[in-house]
Protein backbone atom coordinates (compact mmCIF):
# COMPACT_ATOMS: atom_id res chain seq x y z
CA UNK A 1 0.00 0.00 0.00
CA UNK A 2 0.86 4.02 -0.47
CA UNK A 3 0.94 6.82 1.41
CA UNK A 4 -2.31 8.04 -0.37
CA UNK A 5 -3.93 4.32 0.39
CA UNK A 6 -3.26 4.40 4.11
CA UNK A 7 -4.34 7.62 4.23
CA UNK A 8 -7.57 6.76 2.55
CA UNK A 9 -8.03 4.16 5.12
CA UNK A 10 -8.04 6.60 7.75
CA UNK A 11 -10.74 8.74 5.97
CA UNK A 12 -12.98 6.15 5.14
CA UNK A 13 -12.83 4.92 8.98
CA UNK A 14 -13.21 9.09 10.00
CA UNK A 15 -16.35 8.79 8.14
CA UNK A 16 -17.56 5.69 9.23
CA UNK A 17 -16.79 6.70 12.97
CA UNK A 18 -19.42 9.50 12.37
CA UNK A 19 -22.08 7.61 10.80
CA UNK A 20 -22.12 4.92 13.20
CA UNK A 21 -22.20 7.25 16.08
CA UNK A 22 -18.90 6.43 17.92
CA UNK A 23 -17.20 10.05 17.93
CA UNK A 24 -15.69 12.51 16.27
CA UNK A 25 -14.59 12.53 12.41
CA UNK A 26 -11.19 11.81 12.96
CA UNK A 27 -9.26 8.83 12.42
CA UNK A 28 -5.68 7.62 12.48
CA UNK A 29 -3.41 4.87 11.69
CA UNK A 30 0.22 3.57 12.81
CA UNK A 31 2.20 1.76 10.12
CA UNK A 32 5.57 -0.05 10.25
CA UNK A 33 6.94 -2.01 7.11
CA UNK A 34 3.70 -1.52 5.29
CA UNK A 35 1.70 -3.13 8.18
CA UNK A 36 -0.76 -1.49 9.94
CA UNK A 37 -0.29 -1.56 13.76
CA UNK A 38 -2.01 0.68 15.19
CA UNK A 39 -5.90 2.01 14.82
CA UNK A 40 -7.84 4.65 16.22
CA UNK A 41 -11.13 6.93 15.90
CA UNK A 42 -12.03 9.72 17.85
CA UNK A 43 -13.41 8.59 21.08
CA UNK A 44 -13.90 11.42 23.14
CA UNK A 45 -17.50 11.54 23.64
CA UNK A 46 -18.50 7.56 23.72
CA UNK A 47 -15.70 6.88 25.96
CA UNK A 48 -15.98 10.47 27.71
CA UNK A 49 -12.41 10.96 27.40
CA UNK A 50 -10.79 13.88 26.37
CA UNK A 51 -7.53 12.35 25.93
CA UNK A 52 -9.50 9.95 23.08
CA UNK A 53 -8.35 11.76 19.75
CA UNK A 54 -7.76 9.61 16.95
CA UNK A 55 -3.80 9.89 16.97
CA UNK A 56 -4.18 8.98 20.98
CA UNK A 57 -5.63 6.15 20.30
CA UNK A 58 -3.77 4.98 17.82
CA UNK A 59 -0.52 5.14 19.30
CA UNK A 60 -1.50 3.28 22.70
CA UNK A 61 -2.14 0.58 20.01
CA UNK A 62 0.48 0.56 18.56
CA UNK A 63 2.91 0.75 21.29
CA UNK A 64 1.01 -2.13 22.59
CA UNK A 65 1.80 -4.07 19.57
CA UNK A 66 5.35 -3.53 19.47
CA UNK A 67 5.72 -3.95 23.37
CA UNK A 68 7.25 -0.26 23.64
CA UNK A 69 6.85 3.28 23.77
CA UNK A 70 8.49 4.31 20.94
CA UNK A 71 7.03 4.40 17.34
CA UNK A 72 10.77 3.75 15.81
CA UNK A 73 10.22 3.53 12.01
CA UNK A 74 6.60 4.23 11.67
CA UNK A 75 4.38 6.42 10.16
CA UNK A 76 1.22 7.88 11.65
CA UNK A 77 -1.64 8.66 9.18
CA UNK A 78 -3.92 10.99 10.68
CA UNK A 79 -6.94 12.18 8.85
CA UNK A 80 -6.18 15.88 10.50
CA UNK A 81 -3.27 17.79 11.34
CA UNK A 82 -2.31 17.02 15.35
CA UNK A 83 -3.66 19.30 17.92
CA UNK A 84 -1.72 19.99 20.30
CA UNK A 85 -2.44 17.50 22.73
CA UNK A 86 -1.86 14.83 20.01
CA UNK A 87 1.49 16.75 19.26
CA UNK A 88 3.36 16.20 22.23
CA UNK A 89 1.90 12.58 22.33
CA UNK A 90 3.87 12.36 19.22
CA UNK A 91 6.94 14.06 19.48
CA UNK A 92 7.26 11.65 22.94
CA UNK A 93 6.34 8.54 20.78
CA UNK A 94 9.09 9.57 17.96
CA UNK A 95 7.57 7.98 14.91
CA UNK A 96 9.56 8.39 11.36
CA UNK A 97 7.03 10.70 9.98
CA UNK A 98 3.61 12.17 10.33
CA UNK A 99 1.28 12.08 7.24
CA UNK A 100 -1.96 14.51 7.54
CA UNK A 101 -4.87 15.29 5.10
CA UNK A 102 -7.03 18.11 6.28
CA UNK A 103 -5.56 21.35 8.29
CA UNK A 104 -6.18 22.77 11.65
CA UNK A 105 -8.10 25.34 9.63
CA UNK A 106 -9.87 22.96 8.35
CA UNK A 107 -10.90 21.32 11.44
CA UNK A 108 -11.65 24.80 12.50
CA UNK A 109 -14.25 25.14 10.17
CA UNK A 110 -16.21 22.30 10.61
CA UNK A 111 -16.15 23.65 14.69
CA UNK A 112 -13.51 21.98 15.83
CA UNK A 113 -11.51 24.63 16.91
CA UNK A 114 -7.63 24.38 19.15
CA UNK A 115 -6.80 27.50 18.37
CA UNK A 116 -7.35 29.05 21.61
CA UNK A 117 -5.26 26.21 23.05
CA UNK A 118 -1.96 27.34 20.64
CA UNK A 119 -2.49 30.77 22.36
CA UNK A 120 -2.62 29.51 26.24
CA UNK A 121 0.56 27.60 25.73
CA UNK A 122 2.77 30.87 24.48
CA UNK A 123 1.51 32.84 27.90
CA UNK A 124 3.05 32.32 30.90
CA UNK A 125 1.11 29.66 33.53
CA UNK A 126 0.14 32.35 35.99
CA UNK A 127 -1.49 34.61 32.68
CA UNK A 128 -3.87 31.18 31.08
CA UNK A 129 -7.17 31.25 31.09
CA UNK A 130 -7.01 28.16 33.63
CA UNK A 131 -5.36 29.09 36.64
CA UNK A 132 -2.06 26.96 36.95
CA UNK A 133 -0.73 27.64 40.47
CA UNK A 134 2.80 26.31 41.46
CA UNK A 135 2.75 25.00 45.23
CA UNK A 136 5.65 22.80 47.01
CA UNK A 137 8.26 23.10 44.23
CA UNK A 138 11.04 21.86 46.47
CA UNK A 139 9.35 19.02 47.91
CA UNK A 140 8.57 18.23 44.10
CA UNK A 141 12.75 17.68 44.23
CA UNK A 142 12.47 14.00 45.74
CA UNK A 143 11.06 12.53 42.90
CA UNK A 144 13.37 13.66 40.68
CA UNK A 145 16.40 12.83 43.17
CA UNK A 146 14.78 9.03 43.40
CA UNK A 147 14.66 8.78 39.56
CA UNK A 148 18.04 9.90 39.06
CA UNK A 149 19.16 6.94 41.64
CA UNK A 150 17.08 4.58 40.16
CA UNK A 151 19.58 2.26 38.35
CA UNK A 152 16.88 0.28 36.01
CA UNK A 153 15.52 3.64 35.18
CA UNK A 154 14.97 3.65 31.03
CA UNK A 155 15.33 7.18 29.48
CA UNK A 156 12.86 8.43 27.34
Amino acid sequence: MTDRDFMQTAIEMAVENVRAGRGGPFAALVVRDGAIIGRGTNQVTTANDPTAHAEIVAIREACRALGTFQLTGCTLYTTCEPCPMCMGAVYWARPARVCYAATRADAAAAGFDDAHIYEELTRPPEARRIPMVPLLREEAQAPFEAWRAYPARIAY
